[in-house]
């Protein structure tokens, strides 16, 4: 905690990407257990820097849950991560931290 009582943070770019073929629902981020509703493309998070972070992103279309895919940061703080969807509904999604730019 800082001198002001919150906990230090720092803002995790993720970019959910989905394939260019079909239709897919909107993703779902969980962030330490805690889901939000998301859309395709580059958004940013909010995370706590002085615990580990547990990311899951998954789809869902009112009857299942897809493609779901989970990154625990522990102590590595990334600044940008990227989430690709399964090209089939019955398949993982992938989940890693963006190397370049």
């Amino acid at each position: 905690m800082n001198s002001s009582g919150a906990a230090p943070q720092y803002r995790l770019e993720l970019l959910l990407s989905k394939p260019p073929l079909g239709w897919f629902p909107k993703p779902t981020v969980v962030l330490n257990g805690r889901g939000q509703p998301a859309q395709w493309g580059s958004g940013t998070w909010q995370v706590t820097a002085d615990d580990s972070a547990v990311i899951k992103v998954f789809l869902f279309n009112r009857m299942w849950r897809f493609g779901a895919a989970e990154l625990d940061l522990g102590s590595e703080r990334p600044a940008r991560l990227v989430y690709s969807a399964p090209w089939l509904p019955f398949l993982a999604g992938r989940l890693r931290v963006h190397s370049g730019r």
